[in-house]
């Protein structure tokens, strides 16, 4: 991260809601105290799903990662999105962030959640749009030089990157994958946010700049936004 571009962001995009508290907002909004919330994929230490700790009842995170270790107030399972080996009907909002890029059999993921999930209950994800340039370059490039490249361009660790699909993640797909599970969509947004993955190098950030205000400002261009927000819900 380099100087130029954390002042370029702070002027730029200061007063815009990233998308990762545009997801939260939605999910506590549908929370009530005496729900169960899960976090698909909530990573190796929760931190997403800590943020909710006494506004539900049942805190249960899911994910393929071992946990680093055991979380107060938190009930984390080391298992597959498709076999979550809760129980039927148990779960009355789904939340799930920058995981539905990486899963390979997004219908058999559909169909758990559709099983898991209350009549009534929503799933609400956040997940790369496949026409944003980071997602076509994602695909472009093999998957086993994306934690060497994300590593030195956005600083996250390594271990954090997972090899990406993209099966979920046009308005078609999520769609098709409705049809085929039961589940409603409620909802489909485009969503934007600064250039994170080029804060390395302010002229980089300054440019991708200027692109992200270009698809932000008109409507027709929304489909190249970054990000899509879905809300899916299983018929009462």
């Amino acid at each position: 991260m380099t100087a130029l571009a954390e002042r370029l962001k702070h002027r730029f995009f200061a007063n815009s809601e990233h998308p990762y508290a545009t997801l939260e907002r939605l999910v506590g909004a549908e929370l009530r105290p005496h729900h169960t919330l899960m976090d698909a994929g909530c990573g190796y230490t929760a931190p997403i799903l800590a943020k909710f700790r006494g506004r539900a009842a049942r805190l249960i995170g899911i994910d393929l990662v071992h946990f680093d270790k055991p979380i107060e107030g938190l009930e984390l399972y080391q298992r597959d999105l498709s076999r979550t080996g809760l129980p039927d009907a148990s779960v009355d909002v789904v939340m799930c962030r920058s995981v539905m890029e990486h899963v390979t059999d997004p219908v058999a993921v559909y169909r758990e959640m559709h099983r898991i999930l209350k009549p009534g209950g929503c799933l609400i994800f956040l997940t790369g749009n496949m026409w944003d340039y980071s997602a076509i370059i994602a695909r472009i490039v093999p998957n086993r030089f994306h934690p060497w490249i994300v590593a030195r361009t956005e600083g996250r660790e390594e271990r954090d990157v997972f090899p990406v699909a993209y099966k979920t993640n046009t308005r078609r797909q999520v769609q098709r994958l409705c049809a085929q599970s039961g589940l409603k969509l409620e909802d489909f947004s485009y969503r934007g946010q600064y250039p994170s993955y080029f804060m390395f190098n302010g002229a980089l950030f300054l440019l991708a700049t200027a692109y992200e205000k270009l698809i932000n400002r008109f409507s027709a261009l929304a489909f190249l936004r970054g990000w899509i927000l879905v809300t899916l819900r299983k018929p009462a």
